[in-house]
């Protein structure tokens, strides 16, 4: 029984190639301050979905944050540019990610085929007028085969 349960989570998992956070100073996130990501080499050719994944606190002023997300896939060097606006508050100012006191949000970000071996150098800084912007603790990159 523990043996079927133990595998049954694993395979729902196996679709997962990338997890991962990083910390962003929670005094603020410059501008000028990026997020960077680097995905080994995949070892299948298939589709791929991509989402970002962001986590805020009660300081953060605004009911979205646009990010930037720039993506190089080696070794054939093409180069990936996205502008992700991230609804954060519905029109009534009600937080629509999950939590309380820290909120979770995943938006899906891109789908893209890659071959066997390719790697991907991901960079995400935002694009709003403050130059300094409070309230973001992590930013993140979840990669998912679509095809199993």
């Amino acid at each position: 029984m523990i043996l079927t349960v133990a595998s049954a989570l694993l395979s729902c998992n196996r679709k997962t190639v990338y997890d991962h956070y990083e910390p962003i100073d929670i005094e603020g996130w410059e501008k000028d301050d990026t997020a960077t990501f680097c995905i080994r080499p995949v070892t299948e050719e298939g589709t791929y979905s991509e989402e970002i994944g962001l986590r805020t606190t009660t300081a953060f002023p605004f009911r979205s944050v646009c990010l930037i997300v720039e993506q190089r896939i080696t070794p054939g060097n093409s180069l990936r540019c996205d502008t992700l606006l991230c609804t954060l508050m519905n029109e009534n100012g009600k937080v629509t990610g999950d939590g309380v006191g820290r909120y979770q949000y995943v938006f899906p970000l891109a789908e893209m085929t890659l071959d066997k071996g390719d790697t991907l150098h991901i960079a995400v800084r935002h694009n709003m007028r403050r130059e300094i912007l409070p309230g973001i603790s992590d930013i993140g990159i979840r990669l998912k085969r679509k095809n199993l």
